[in-house]
């Protein structure tokens, strides 16, 4: 074997080099998920119509409106009574500091409605109306007290004036006429009045006035003992001379072709269709129709009698008539008062006992 042979066997393959290991990025760990607080779900508001929000809000605006009115109209009534009188220091300045203390009230009343408003109907659209329907109820609470009429009467006076002045002023003179009244007396007219009690219903609804006032005609007129007068009146409600219209309508709406005043219906019948005649004659003024009623149709009747002596109302009519047709209105409303209790109460009660006078003015005068 020769040299290079040798040398070949001794030569040893060269092995390839590995390449230099690189560094290696250091290991990262993946951080924990951290646990999320789970957080309530809000339940969706309830998609209302267009239709549905605007009756909701009608509901608002009419409870908020009304309640409104009365707090108004109790505030000033108050005031009016409270402030009564023409001296401006005592009277006229309180009274304007009033108004305006109402105003301020109300405007910030609306701003604290408005926010709370706002709040509310971030809850239920229907907690708005909920909330507006309880202010009203307080409201109707106050109005259900007995100052509350007491108010609404000043109120009245405040806002009518002169008109509504005298209207309270008749109105208490009724009120003093029925409180003279002897109670037994009273009772035993009402007794008698129940014989009577169809007729009268069936013409009052017949010729659609108040039934209580024709009891009030009756028992001004006979005392529900019919009869014939020495001045020409009959039966029940003594007629005398009527229009001459009214007998035919009378005749017409009981289907008779002749009447007879002694028949307590037919009488009824025609008292009713004079006194809505002479109502309707003084434009709904029930002081002068019923005034017209007494005095007939003799002489020109009680609107020829106004024009000659420049006459408007009963007040300034008062003064030129005798004391008999100048203090029937009057009569004829206190009974009529007398029986509106007594169908309401099944009792006469004594005016000037307890509160009586107050509540009796609540119910109020048939008519008015």
């Amino acid at each position: 074997m020769n040299k290079l042979d040798k040398t070949v066997k001794k030569t040893k393959p060269a092995t390839r080099k590995k390449p230099p290991a690189t560094a290696t990025a250091p290991r990262t760990t993946k951080p924990r998920a951290t646990a999320k607080k789970a957080i309530k779900a809000v339940p969706p508001q309830p998609s209302a119509s267009l239709h549905h929000r605007l009756t909701l809000m009608g509901i608002e605006v009419l409870v908020l409106t009304a309640g409104a009115v009365g707090l108004i109209i109790i505030l000033l009534g108050y005031s009016a009574s409270r402030f009564s009188g023409t001296a401006f220091f005592s009277s006229l300045l309180p009274f304007a500091m009033g108004i305006l203390i109402v105003v301020l009230v109300a405007a910030v009343f609306l701003i604290v409605w408005w926010r709370v408003r706002a709040w509310l109907h971030s809850k239920t659209l229907f907690w708005v109306p909920a909330a507006a329907a309880v202010l009203f109820i307080s409201t109707g609470a106050l109005a259900l007290q007995d100052d509350f009429s007491q108010a609404l009467g000043h109120f009245k006076v405040l806002v009518g004036g002169k008109q509504e002045a005298g209207r309270v002023t008749l109105a208490h003179q009724v009120f003093a006429a029925y409180r003279r009244y002897d109670n037994a007396q009273l009772q035993k007219l009402v007794d008698r009045a129940q014989a009577f009690s169809p007729a009268i219903e069936e013409a009052a609804k017949a010729f659609d006035v108040d039934r209580h006032l024709l009891y009030g005609l009756a028992a001004t007129e006979s005392s529900f003992l019919p009869r014939d007068s020495k001045d020409g009146g009959r039966g029940l409600f003594q007629i005398t001379l009527v229009p001459k219209n009214i007998m035919s309508q009378a005749a017409r709406r009981l289907s008779v072709s002749e009447l007879s005043l002694t028949d307590p219906r037919h009488n009824a019948f025609v008292a009713a269709a004079t006194f809505k005649f002479y109502l309707e004659q003084m434009r709904g003024d029930l002081f002068l129709g019923l005034l017209a009623y007494n005095i007939g149709p003799a002489n020109g009747g009680l609107r020829f009698i106004m024009q000659q002596y420049g006459a408007t109302d009963f007040i300034t009519i008062q003064p030129y008539l005798q004391q008999l047709p100048r203090d029937y209105p009057v009569r004829v409303l206190s009974y009529a008062l007398a029986f509106k209790l007594w169908q309401n109460e099944g009792k006469l009660p004594a005016y000037e006992e307890g509160n009586n006078a107050v509540r009796i003015q609540r119910l109020g005068i048939p008519g008015l």
